[in-house]
């Protein structure tokens, strides 16, 4: 089975956590969090939310919303990206995980505080954005470390 390219899995896990999976061969592993997604969609009402959320209508979506289960969409959503994203073609490079995990802590703190912020949606998104934007800084940086310690040493 040929190797997908990066992009072709990122853009499809972005779309549905487990198509990246399916895309690398990897089926068991995608049906499972293709599962996983559709069971904590449910739990936490998210398509109804994403639908207030949208149309601006925010204290209903915040008030529809499950967090309980919201919580784990983050995390499910971001390692499912980042693992069809490591499992494509190509080099991984050290600390390319760093922006994954950063966008999922940042995307489940975004769910937290998200009835007194901009609901779900939009602040479970803007905490992933910010997450993943930090973690590349901290990954650029470290990278930068790393190649200038090489370049030091005897």
């Amino acid at each position: 089975m040929r190797k997908c390219h990066r992009i072709e899995v990122l853009l499809w896990s972005i779309a549905l956590p487990g198509f990246g999976q399916i895309l690398n061969g990897k089926f068991l592993k995608g049906l499972l969090l293709i599962g996983l997604e559709f069971l904590i969609n449910v739990q936490s009402n998210l398509n109804e939310v994403i639908i207030s959320s949208f149309i601006g209508h925010i204290n209903e979506a915040i008030t529809r919303t499950n967090y309980q289960w919201l919580m784990f969409y983050p995390c499910i959503y971001m390692f499912g990206i980042w693992d069809a994203y490591k499992d494509a073609e190509g080099f991984i490079s050290p600390y390319d995980a760093i922006p994954f995990v950063f966008g999922a802590y940042f995307g489940t703190i975004g769910v937290i505080y998200s009835p007194s912020l901009l609901g779900g949606v939009w602040s479970g998104i803007l905490g992933i954005f910010l997450g993943f934007g930090i973690g590349s800084l901290i990954r650029y940086y470290l990278l930068i470390r790393l190649t200038n310690k090489k370049k030091s040493a005897p």
